[in-house]
């Protein structure tokens, strides 16, 4: 369930960067929330203060020691390399988690999830990972719930992502629940990534190449979003794409990692967001804009969403304006 917030204060995020860390995913933290008009300090922090080795042709020297980590709003662990992962972890590594406060918010990238679930932090819980990984992380962690088909997993105060750049995902989704849709996507605008991807990794995952005939779902995605307000069905979006409902639910699956309906319920509940934040409509006149029935049905999918009402979410976030 995601949290929604207005923090006035600066929040400090540290970056725990461990033996192996990928570089790439280490900078993410840093250059997604340190392009937030200041409601963020990042600070970066191996285990003891001393520089790491990269999953690269060099290592990294950071500024913080392990105390960072008890001083932290959000924690953050990057992903590491597959072959540093195991089901324990070094004595170091269990006393730098040690340090982080109960109920501070922590977010892993990729195989990062590997290190959170050998600390216990996942046990009984959604969580997921880079997909190739999928089979050793259950072996190793078979009391996980595992979800590899999602880009990222909000589990309330604790957030696991998927391969690479979906720790970008995971991070503007901290940004959008924190701090509106208006900031996360002024921020993905600067990094210049899209403000929210659509579907999950499933759609990354090695398949057979498809028939060179086979005709895309994007320009039915790209329709479907000019008319979220009309009651839109399996056999409308079928018969725009004119493929049949079933070649029509399976290549969008194969493309989007999520069934049509899911999909639209999604978009939805995103532009049902933004309306709420940016207009002074009614719940029920916002619910016929994106297309639910009711106001009592977005209400519903709201809450399913990222777990508040409709006019909870606008007076957290209208009361910033």
């Amino acid at each position: 369930m995601s949290r929604v917030k207005r923090v006035e204060r600066v929040e400090r995020v540290a970056v725990l960067a461990l033996d192996g860390v990928y570089p790439f995913e280490l900078g993410i933290p840093s250059r997604i929330f340190g392009a937030a008009d200041g409601r963020y300090e990042v600070l970066t922090c191996t285990v003891d203060g001393r520089p790491v080795r990269c999953n690269a042709d060099f290592s990294v020297t950071v500024e913080h020691g392990p105390e960072v980590l008890g001083t932290a709003d959000t924690v953050v662990i990057p992903a590491i390399d597959p072959a540093a992962v195991t089901a324990e972890l070094p004595a170091e590594v269990t006393a730098a988690l040690a340090l982080i406060r109960p109920g501070t918010r922590i977010v892993s990238i990729c195989t990062g999830a590997f290190v959170l679930a050998a600390a216990g932090l996942l046990q009984g819980r959604r969580a997921t990972t880079h997909w190739q990984l999928a089979d050793d992380f259950r072996r190793l962690f078979p009391e996980v719930l595992l979800d590899a088909d999602v880009l990222f997993v909000d589990d309330g105060t604790i957030l696991t992502s998927a391969g690479a750049a979906s720790g970008v995902d995971v991070c503007l989704h901290i940004l959008r629940n924190d701090h509106g849709s208006e900031l996360a996507n002024k921020v993905a605008r600067r990094c210049v990534v899209p403000p929210w991807r659509d579907g999950g990794q499933a759609q990354y995952i090695e398949q057979p190449v498809p028939d060179a005939a086979a005709t895309s779902t994007a320009a039915t995605r790209g329709w479907a979003l000019a008319r979220l307000g009309d009651p839109l069905t399996l056999a409308d979006l079928a018969g725009h794409a004119r493929m049949s409902l079933r070649t029509f639910a399976r290549r969008f699956n194969d493309e989007v990692g999520m069934s049509p309906g899911r999909w639209l319920i999604q978009q939805r509940v995103a532009r049902a967001r933004h309306l709420l934040e940016s207009s002074d409509l009614s719940v029920d006149q916002i619910a016929g804009e994106v297309g639910f029935a009711t106001g009592t049905s977005l209400r519903q999918h709201l809450h399913a969403a990222i777990g508040v009402s409709p006019g909870a979410y606008r007076r957290t976030f209208q009361a910033a304006r």
